[in-house]
C-alpha cells in the first residue's frame, strides 16, 4: 500500500508511549521531552496519520479509562443479540456486515500438499503487516515489528503447509480495510481453523461495531457461557486475524485496555484511532 501515511505508525507509537505515563492529565511538555520532537512536529504527524480535524490532546483522551468505560456503558448486550436476530447486517461499522469465516477442515489442515498458501507484507496505519490467503480465502493477518519473527508465527499455525510469496486480488481487498473508506471493499471470505468455542467467539467479535467496546465477561454472556470468560479471553488471545476480526476491541470491565498479542501499544492507538473516525 504506497501510501506516505503509512510509514507514520513508527512515529506514532513513539508518541502514544510518552503519552500512555500521564493518566490525570494531559502533558504536551512532557511528550515533547520523551520523543525529542517539537509540539508543531507531533501536531503535523497525527494530522497526516489521525485526520485533519484530530488533535494529539484528544487522542489522549481517546485512550483515558474514563473514555472507555464510558464507551463501555453504551455499548448494551442487546445491540449484539439484535444482530443475532438479522438486524442491521448491512451496517458497514460491523465486520460481520462484510466478512464470512469459512472453516478450515481438518483435511485442509492437516494435508500439506493441498495447503498452499500465499502471503505478502505490507504497510498499514498500524505499521507493517502480514497477510496470508489460502485458495478460499485470507488465513492469516498479522502485524509484523520483525518480518523473520512474523514468518515464523505463520508457519507454525501451518506447519504442514507450502507457502509462496506472492500479492493476490484477496490480499489487496484487506488492505482497503486499513482506511476510512470502505466502499470500494468486496466481500471479505476468512478461510480459518479453530476449535468450535473459538470460532463462536471470533464470529461474536465481528459483531461488534467499529469505536464501541465489549469485556471479556460481557462476550461471556453473549455466548451463553457467563462463567467463561477466560477461556473467551483465551479464544481472543488466539484470534489469527488482526483488525479484521477486532479482538482490539475488547478491553477489561475497569477500563483497562488488558492484553494485545500484537503489543498495547498497537491496541491504544487502534481504539484510538476509531475513536477518532
Amino acid at each position: 500500500m504506497n501510501n506516505p501515511v503509512s510509514n507514520s505508525y513508527n512515529k506514532i507509537a513513539t508518541i502514544i508511549e510518552a503519552m500512555q505515563g500521564d493518566l490525570k492529565k494531559f502533558d504536551l511538555l512532557n511528550v515533547v521531552e520523551k520523543t525529542g520532537l517539537s509540539s508543531q512536529e507531533i501536531q503535523l504527524i497525527f494530522k497526516d496519520w489521525a485526520g485533519v480535524g484530530v488533535r494529539v490532546e484528544q487522542f489522549w483522551e481517546y485512550m483515558q479509562v474514563p473514555h472507555l468505560k464510558g464507551i463501555l456503558n453504551k455499548t448494551q448486550a442487546t445491540l449484539f443479540d439484535s444482530l443475532d436476530h438479522g438486524a442491521k447486517l448491512e451496517n458497514p461499522r460491523i465486520h460481520s456486515s462484510f466478512v464470512e469465516i469459512i472453516e478450515m477442515s481438518a483435511a485442509d489442515f492437516k494435508n500439506g500438499e493441498t495447503l498452499a498458501i500465499e502471503y505478502r507484507f505490507y504497510q498499514s496505519f498500524f505499521g507493517e503487516i502480514l497477510i496470508a490467503s489460502t485458495a478460499v480465502g485470507i488465513c492469516y493477518i498479522g502485524f509484523s515489528d520483525n518480518q523473520l519473527v512474523a514468518l515464523s508465527a505463520l508457519e507454525k499455525r501451518f506447519p504442514k503447509a507450502t507457502f509462496v510469496q506472492k500479492s493476490n486480488e484477496m490480499q489487496q481487498n484487506v488492505l482497503l480495510t486499513f482506511s476510512a473508506d470502505w466502499r470500494k471493499i468486496k466481500k471479505i471470505k476468512l478461510h480459518l481453523t479453530g476449535t468450535d468455542f473459538q470460532i463462536q467467539v471470533w464470529k461474536k467479535l465481528l459483531q461488534i461495531p467499529t469505536a464501541d467496546l465489549s469485556t471479556y465477561g460481557n462476550l461471556s454472556k453473549l455466548i451463553q457461557k457467563p462463567k467463561a470468560a477466560r477461556a473467551v479471553g483465551t479464544a481472543i488471545g488466539s484470534n489469527p486475524i488482526a483488525f479484521l476480526i477486532p479482538c482490539h476491541r475488547v478491553i477489561q470491565g475497569s477500563g483497562n485496555l488488558g492484553g494485545y498479542m500484537w503489543g498495547n501499544t498497537r491496541k491504544a492507538a487502534l481504539i484510538a484511532w476509531e475513536a477518532s473516525h
